[in-house]
């Protein structure tokens, strides 16, 4: 079995286990290997444009707001967007702040077709630390992995 097929696998079982609608759960780490070794992974970054321009973004992903700020309204054409982006049959990873919306764009894409949606678990940011901060426990940031300032 491939690094590939022992991450799918394991982010399948993930899936089952958190009783998931959808195909999986990956780790940031996980999610980055995916999209840096596999050329039909695509890693889609949901969250607001005022989140990507203030906090961040990672290089190469795919960009599609799921609700706008301020306040966080949903982007009525959030799938059509996403189709002209992304392959139905491509492996989708949502990726958000911390994991809550990104789970709903993965429910929602696999209702929409989708038939390999994964959410990337702990978002880009991470759950808060002790002191009410992110980015210390969990995330991709938290993961060393790469990012830019935007």
């Amino acid at each position: 079995m491939t690094r590939r097929d022992d991450i799918l696998q394991e982010a399948r079982k993930r899936g089952r286990d958190m009783g998931l609608p959808y195909a999986g759960a990956l780790l940031p780490a996980e999610a980055h290997h995916l999209a840096q070794q596999q050329p039909a992974a695509r890693l889609v970054d949901v969250r607001s444009r005022a989140e990507l321009d203030f906090v961040g973004r990672i290089p190469g992903s795919i960009e599609v707001e799921w609700k706008s700020y301020p306040g966080m309204l949903p982007n009525p054409s959030f799938i059509p967007q996403l189709e002209q982006k992304v392959s139905k049959d491509s492996i989708v990873m949502f990726l958000c702040r911390s994991g809550g919306r990104s789970n709903e764009t993965a429910v929602a894409a696999t209702q929409a077709g989708f038939t390999e949606t994964y959410n990337v678990l702990e978002g880009f940011e991470g759950d808060r630390d002790a002191g009410g901060h992110r980015n210390t426990v969990g995330g991709w940031r938290a993961a060393g992995l790469p990012w830019v300032q935007s």
